[in-house]
């Protein structure tokens, strides 16, 4: 069995409400719902909340409600955490090992349209897989170009730059030493492996395990700030999404990096 998993808490701290915020008519975390719902292969949608109102949307959706612990759901509380006590209930309802999990945030609804069934054929097909994530090429935040503040506030690298390449050919152009790429956590697609097996991932997602496919997203990142959200209408505009259309209606294709 294929089971989606949609994860979201009621309190936020950038951005309060941002779970539920309205964007384009609906609830931002009803887009997780419609892709999950929209999928081929995803046999059953579950969603893990300590909000009635993220748990409302889901059973709109037709998601199952994991009710999650209040001490799962404190700023400090693990991500990790919260996903082993949700998978560990979804076996549990399932009555079966799962093959597969979905995993979608409330609060990354830049997901591409057709990318969770591509990720859940390729993981199918090569078996070496973890898992399959999104990710975004953004070479304006490229590791070349970022800096930390010292105590004098002076500015500094932040990270040493002679393990980037030879510092006298290190460019102020972007993309001249590669393609950087950012983990968009639009769609993620997991083995159960990467569960019971969650202390060998590779870090700071641990739930990725070690070999993660690439799946290429235009834009993404989970919303955290106020100024993402217009950024996020512009793109599921351009992606087809409306207020009276449930479905995208596609206007590229992405490939797989």
């Amino acid at each position: 069995m294929i089971a989606a998993l949609i994860i979201g808490k009621k309190n936020s701290m950038g951005c309060p409400g941002k779970n539920i915020r309205p964007i384009l008519g609906r609830p931002m975390v009803e887009y997780a719902f419609m892709a999950a719902s929209q999928s081929q292969h995803v046999d059953r949608v579950f969603t893990s909340t300590d909000s009635e109102d993220i748990a409302a949307v889901g059973k709109r959706c037709g998601a199952e409600w994991i009710e999650r612990p209040p001490e799962l759901a404190t700023p400090d509380a693990l991500t990790e955490d919260a996903l082993l006590h949700a998978f560990r209930e979804m076996e549990r309802r399932a009555e079966e090992p799962l093959e597969l999990i979905v995993l979608l945030f409330a609060n990354a609804p830049t997901i591409p349209p057709g990318r969770i069934d591509e990720g859940i054929e390729i993981l199918r097909k090569d078996k070496t897989l973890d898992s399959a994530f999104t990710v975004c090429k953004f070479n304006m935040w490229s590791p070349l170009r970022a800096r930390r503040l010292s105590k004098d506030n002076l500015i500094e690298p932040f990270v040493d730059l002679s393990l980037l390449g030879d510092e006298s050919e290190l460019s102020s152009i972007r993309g001249t030493d590669g393609d950087c790429y950012f983990v968009d956590l639009a769609v993620q697609i997991l083995r159960r492996n990467c569960f019971t097996n969650m202390q060998e991932g590779a870090l700071p997602f641990k739930w990725m395990g070690q070999r993660s496919y690439a799946l290429e997203n235009d834009y993404g990142f989970d919303i955290d700030y106020e100024w993402q959200i217009p950024v996020v209408e512009h793109w599921l505009k351009e992606h087809g999404y409306t207020e009276a259309e449930r479905t995208p209606r596609t206007k590229q294709k992405l490939h797989a990096v």
